[in-house]
């Protein structure tokens, strides 16, 4: 029967398709075959290149830990001790898991083929992810959006630490007590706790560090003793067990403030400037990013008498293993001017001379270079690993910016010169179309900073809401 049935397969084959039919099949797989091998072929010609990169950055990343070692006795400026309380050696030196990022030089080249500004296949070239349903959920935020804030007095003995300043803010923690300050001010608050989406509890880490009843070792306890005494007084937070419940902090040493409260800080919400990924503390999910902003009175100044002759620009002090490597690799550059202490000339000249600005990672990933650099119209480099980058679920970083991987510092220059003009344009009209949402106002202003943040902290309001019965809310 199989015999049968193949012998009637054949004759079918031969009687019903014409010759040319049946050499088309019999031609077909060795063309399969050549056009695989010349896709090989040009695949090993494009990423030559990449494979000569990775050598030269693997041999830099061998000698760069002796050249940290020496630094002090190379340089002549002084060196900040710093805490490597996170994977910057294994980043920096030892990270062979991520051979894909040496090529970023590459795909940048590949970008300007295909007419995009990081080489992948998505274009981005706008500014938001998706502008139309921000500004819907935006208005739909401003307008119903309440926050009940935990009242105190200014006979308070903490009153600094718990009350909204009189003065202006100023200095480089400053969003902290600005927002609290505008928050206040805001149609946002409500002395209705059943009418509240959230709960905030005013305690400023800034405040704290800077009192000698506290101090740094100090937050931890006072935070410990707020919750245990709103916990008390309040039954706002049982309800929730604190999900709905926010604190900020623009400081790094926010980080530690839940140290003595474990399970609340698994609920609360964090808005805080030191936004990174690597500590278990840090969920973005649940908490947001802040831009830490250097308060700046006036308006932007006007971009269009600006020359920017020179690549890229950084400024500041040695206080991580990134920010050594940088100086290392481009001290003595002529394009890109690494600088390492206090300026001669004023910063803002800097900026405005400079097409890139490098944001390097210092003590914590987040410092005010990016919002000075969007300030001054020079578009960011961001150089910090697991940097939760301030409104990144709004807006799209890669229209505005170039985030760069540490390991990446050998080939900066390369990655910005491939950089077009026609790219450079889109990303500081982007980058100059973003910048309003990095200031701040007295008052604030719509789609400023103290807006932005309430937005994330909108999106991360809880679905069910209890609603308290008058017995419960004096128990």
């Amino acid at each position: 029967m199989g015999k049968q049935s193949s012998s009637l397969v054949y004759q079918i084959f031969q009687h019903r398709f014409p010759a040319t039919f049946k050499a088309f099949f019999y031609f077909l797989p060795i063309s399969l075959a050549l056009t695989t091998l010349l896709l090989i072929f040009i695949y090993i010609s494009t990423t030559a290149n990449v494979t000569k990169t990775h050598s030269q950055t693997t041999l830099y990343l061998q000698t760069l830990p002796s050249l940290i070692n020496n630094i002090d006795q190379t340089s002549n400026l002084p060196i900040v001790p710093f805490e490597d309380n996170e994977d910057d050696n294994d980043n920096l030196f030892a990270d062979p898991s991520r051979t894909a990022r040496l090529s970023r030089a590459s795909q940048w080249l590949l970008g300007n083929i295909f007419g995009l500004i990081d080489g992948n296949d998505t274009n981005n070239k706008e500014a938001y992810h998706d502008g139309d349903v921000f500004l819907q959920d935006y208005k739909q935020m401003n307008k119903s959006l309440k926050i009940y804030v935990y009242p105190h007095s200014k006979d308070d003995p903490f009153a600094n630490v718990l009350l909204p300043p009189d003065t202006d803010c100023k200095g480089n923690y400053a969003s902290e007590l600005m927002f609290k300050k505008a928050l206040m001010e805001s149609h946002f608050v409500t002395k209705d706790p059943n009418e509240a989406h959230l709960f905030y509890m005013p305690f400023s880490i800034s405040s704290m560090r800077s009192d000698p009843r506290i101090d740094v070792h100090g937050i931890p306890d006072f935070v410990q003793n707020y919750i245990s005494n709103i916990t008390i007084k309040y039954p706002y937070w049982n309800r929730t067990g604190g999900a709905d419940h926010f604190y900020v902090a623009c400081h790094s040493v926010g980080k530690i403030a839940f140290e003595k409260a474990f399970v609340a800080r698994l609920n609360v919400i964090q808005l805080v400037c030191s936004s990174t990924y690597f500590p278990s503390s840090y969920l973005p999910h649940k908490d947001a990013s802040m831009p830490q902003v250097w308060p700046r009175g006036g308006d932007p100044p006007n971009l269009l008498t600006s020359q920017r002759k020179r690549l890229a620009f950084f400024a500041g002090a040695v206080n991580s293993p990134v920010r050594i490597a940088l100086l290392k690799v481009w001290e003595n550059d002529t394009e890109i001017f690494a600088h390492f202490g206090r300026l001669n000339t004023p910063y803002s000249e800097q900026f405005l001379r400079s097409k890139f600005c490098i944001h390097v990672k210092g003590f914590e990933v987040n410092t005010a270079r990016v919002a000075d650099a969007l300030f001054y119209g020079c578009v960011p480099i961001i150089l910090a690993n697991h940097y939760d980058l301030p409104f990144s679920d709004i807006l799209n970083w890669k229209s505005f910016s170039v985030v760069v991987h540490h390991i990446d510092i050998p080939v900066l220059k390369k990655i910005l010169q491939g950089i077009s003009n026609e790219e450079f344009a889109i990303l500081q009209s982007n980058a100059l179309r973003v910048r309003k949402h990095f200031q701040w106002h007295t008052p604030p202003i719509d789609f400023d900073a103290f807006h932005m943040s309430m937005y994330e902290l909108w999106k991360r309001r809880s679905v069910v809401r209890v609603r308290l019965t008058p017995s419960m809310e004096f128990m």
